[in-house]
């Protein structure tokens, strides 16, 4: 009788996987609240540095016209609009409303949808 070789670990590609639409709505929105969370000093500070003078507050506002601060507009948008889209429909799920497989998952596509035309809309509008 031959010994069974000891199962090994295996490595685990993650990017290879293929997760179901809830887990990448579920992922984005834990991305989105770190983001909002990282970028929430700095709003503050650009609101008290543009609350200080007209001239600071037309700086700030040149800076947000600018060519490279739109893709950061943008992704400030996106976390915005997929963390409060996400969180609604987590707290509605977990009201019972929209917990079953087919709604639940129309809501995921809809807060991906939501978050991402957020981006767009806001890439169109600096780019006009």
């Amino acid at each position: 009788m031959r010994p069974q070789p000891a199962s090994r670990p295996r490595f685990l590609n993650l990017f290879r996987i293929c997760y179901p639409i809830g887990a990448v709505a579920s992922i984005a929105h834990r991305i989105s609240g770190l983001l909002l969370l990282v970028s929430l000093p700095v709003l503050v500070n650009g609101l008290e540095y543009s609350l200080q003078s007209e001239s600071n507050f037309l700086t700030l506002r040149a800076w947000f016209a600018s060519p490279w601060a739109i893709p950061v507009l943008a992704v400030a948008a996106w976390g915005l609009v997929h963390h409060l889209a996400a969180g609604v429909r987590h707290l509605l799920m977990d009201a019972g409303i929209g917990s079953a497989l087919p709604q639940a998952r129309s809501s995921a596509r809809a807060v991906i949808l939501l978050g991402f035309l957020a981006a767009v809309v806001i890439l169109l509008k600096g780019l006009a």
